[in-house]
């Protein structure tokens, strides 16, 4: 068990970061893209009248469960006015109510919304109706439409359309012509066939709301048809008898009334109007996990002040990047002065940029080198030695930032990003190594810490990195698990493979004789 618990650890580690990460980006929405944008709808109802006198009711209907849409946000404007909103089970109502309001009025709803698949139509089996009574001669022109309906359907959504289809037929049978007029509009279908879906114990209901058009000033509401099929309310459309709902269509309200209501006012109507707008994916993904009461909505790092996120946006980087260095000195092989300082030297050139930062830091440390020289005929003692080297860094930083600011080279003017400490340890394990192993061995680890650096920076403030580990925090688990899986790694190097090949091609000659 002892031999494999590493690699059960590392698989439960990386299981668990892949699988909140996955629910976070499939199910919540969460961006893997950075700057991905999303296009979300606004849509404003206005409620216009003319008072009569005395104190003013004014209730509106406002959409609530709409199939494919989620309501990001909403808001109310109605200066002066008393609000209160009602929950009324298949649709919400906003009542305004004002004591003694003079001259037109305007009351005005707006929200915001998102396309959302996972936002069907609601299930559940709903109180059948009761059964309405016909008189003849419709009942039995009733009966002989769902008798013909009948027979050319299997199942209560296709019974359903085909009866529509039947109602809507360009030439109608005579059954059909009794029970809707020629001249009888949607309406007045939707609520036929709800009598007649009633007597076959089917449950309906009418259904108003309208397609989305970027721009649409004045959207007329039009009325649909719901029919129940024992687990979920189905969709159909009224002129054809197709199933569904078109794309971007909105249901408003569900019941056969008006939109809105007023008392003691006159002239009362309602304009809708929408208008399409391109919202940043993360932050809508971010408010629709909230509206949702989501447990990651809570405790995300975007719930955070700017200034903290902007900190850890940066932190949660260095993990990348040290998981970069175990992979670049236990498989590669390449040599470096310290463990983790090519990573600090990373994040610096995230200011100073790569080039510009690999410029700075080689004139830094070379200066830093004859200095270090210098004093080692001192003999000083060793950490005297090393507060003299932090001390000379700090003037020769100062110095070309000076150099710099005169010759007008902003290049020169982010110097003071570096981490001054680091650069006096690197320049003192750089003058030892020089010392017991030759200018070449320390040339050529002062080379690995600035390709290893080079390398973290190309990858951990990659535009995709930065985005991924910040919004996905759990993958930092992944790394982890790849890390410890590293770390039980002991084969050769593949820098190794390359210095040892003559050896190795020596030793593989004598079995080709």
């Amino acid at each position: 068990m002892k031999k494999y618990q590493v690699s059960i650890l590392a698989f439960v580690l990386a299981a668990l970061g892949l699988g909140l990460a996955g629910y976070k980006a499939l199910v919540l929405n969460y961006p893997i893209k950075p700057a991905e944008t999303i296009a979300t709808w606004v849509i404003e109802a206005r409620l216009s009248f003319s008072p009569t006198g005395g104190s003013v009711k004014a209730n509106l209907l406002l959409p609530k469960d709409i199939p494919g849409f989620s309501i990001l946000d909403e808001n109310f404007i109605s200066r002066g006015y008393g609000l209160a909103t009602e929950d009324l089970g298949s649709h919400r109502q906003a009542v305004w109510s004002m004591r003694r309001p003079s001259g037109a009025q305007a009351l005005y709803y707006r929200a915001t919304l998102v396309k959302d698949e996972s936002s069907l139509v609601k299930k559940g089996v709903p109180a059948l109706a009761k059964t309405p009574d016909f008189e003849e001669p419709y009942k039995s022109a009733v009966l002989a439409v769902m008798d013909e309906v009948r027979s050319r359907s299997a199942d209560i959504a296709t019974f359903s359309s085909t009866l529509i289809r039947e109602l809507s037929s360009s030439s109608p049978s005579e059954n059909v012509q009794l029970l809707v007029p020629k001249d009888a509009g949607r309406d007045a279908k939707v609520r036929t066939a709800i009598s007649m879906l009633a007597t076959a114990k089917i449950p309906a209901r009418m259904v108003h709301g309208f397609k989305l058009v970027d721009g649409a000033r004045d959207m007329t509401p039009l009325p649909w048809i719901e029919v129940n099929n024992g687990n979920e309310w189905v969709a159909i459309d009224p002129q054809n008898g197709s199933i569904g709902y078109p794309e971007n269509f909105v249901v408003w309200w569900r019941g056969d009334t008006s939109p809105f209501e007023i008392t003691r006012a006159k002239n009362g109507a309602t304009r809708f109007s929408a208008t399409r707008s391109v919202e940043q994916a993360l932050e809508t993904a971010s408010l629709r996990a909230k509206l949702a009461e989501s447990k990651f909505a809570s405790i995300s790092l975007l719930n955070l002040p700017v200034q903290t996120q902007n900190l850890y946006r940066t932190l949660l980087l260095v993990p990348l990047g040290t998981l970069l260095i175990v992979f670049l000195r236990n498989i590669i092989g390449i040599r470096t002065f310290g463990t983790f300082m090519p990573v600090l030297i990373a994040l610096s050139f995230r200011e100073t940029q790569l080039v510009s930062g690999l410029i700075l830091f080689s004139l830094i440390i070379g200066l830093g080198l004859l200095v270090r020289f210098y004093l080692e005929k001192l003999k000083l003692l060793l950490v005297p030695r090393l507060a003299s080297v932090v001390i000379i860094v700090i003037l020769i930083m100062a110095g070309v930032t000076m150099v710099a600011n005169e010759l007008q080279l902003e290049m020169g003017l982010s110097v003071a990003l570096f981490p001054m400490v680091i650069l006096a340890m690197t320049i003192e394990r750089m003058s030892l190594v020089w010392e017991e192993k030759g200018a070449g061995d320390a040339i050529k680890q002062g080379s690995g810490s600035m390709a290893v650096a080079a390398v973290c920076y190309l990858i951990m403030f990659h535009e995709t990195s930065e985005h991924l580990v910040f919004v996905f925090p759990e993958l930092l688990l992944v790394v982890l698990a790849i890390t410890l899986l590293l770390g039980r790694y002991t084969g050769y190097r593949l820098s190794e493979l390359v210095r040892f090949r003559e050896l190795a091609a020596a030793s593989a000659a004598p079995k080709e004789k």
